[in-house]
Parts: C-alpha cells; structure tokens; sequence
C-alpha cells in the first residue's frame, strides 16, 4: 500500500502518477488534497473548472464534484480506461482525503518528487477550486 502526501503537489502530474500506479496492482491512500496545487492564470482555471461544472443538466447529468478529494479522485479515474474491468478495480483501490485524518497519525507519507511545485506564483489549490466552485470549506 502506498500513502502519498499530496501537499504542494500539481494536480495533473499527481493524478497520472496514482493512475500509472494503480494499474500496477498498487492500493494508493491520498492526504491533503485540499492542497493540490493547479498551476496556470487564475483566470484560465476558474473558468475550466466553472464549465466542466456546468456541462450537462441537472437530470441527466455528467455531474462534476465540488469537494477537493471527489475532483482529485475525478481526474485519476479519468485517467484509467473505466469502460474495463481493470480500470475499475484500479479506481476501487484509490482512497483520497481531503485532510489529514487521525487514523493515518503514525503512518509514513511520501512525496511524489515528479509532481511537486516549485513555481512561486500563478496556480491555486484545489480548496479554493472548490469554494469557487461552491463548496463551503471548513
């Protein structure tokens, strides 16, 4: 099993290293989503994710999440060929936390080195994403 400590880490390059993961076999467990970062204008992303939120109705769907750890989990799956039963089991062993839970206190987080984020300005986290979005963050 591996734990990644996803704090400072850029969204799209986390994403496909839990996909590539996950279809090795590996069970992955995520903290700290709520800290991804999404790197680019302001503007540009605000916009990206107001749209893919406003796709489709409110009966018939696709339904996109507002919470930090669904809109992380929506990007692995994305990543996985979901339509086969290999993508499915892959997604199944994925679990992801928008905090820090008490249950993982004593337990060893990695860093994935690939996906950390040395920019010092232009990108937002996933949290603010989400209270974009409209989700009310605590």
């Amino acid at each position: 099993m591996l734990y990644i400590d996803a704090d400072n880490s850029i969204y799209g390059r986390l994403s496909s290293y839990v996909a590539k993961t996950l279809l090795s076999g590996e069970e992955v467990v995520i903290v700290n989503a709520n800290n991804v970062v999404i790197t680019g204008s302001r503007k540009w992303i605000i916009e990206h994710f107001k749209t893919e939120r406003d796709v489709g109705s409110v009966r018939m769907g696709p339904y996109y999440p507002r919470t930090p750890n669904s809109i992380l989990r929506r990007s692995i799956g994305q990543m996985l060929p979901k339509k086969k039963t290999k993508g499915k089991e892959a997604l199944a062993r994925c679990v992801v936390y928008a905090g820090k839970p008490a249950a993982f206190k004593d337990v060893a987080f990695t860093k994935v080195e690939k996906a950390q984020n040395n920019k010092m300005s232009g990108y937002l986290t996933l949290r603010e994403v989400s209270s974009i979005l409209g989700y009310k963050v605590k």
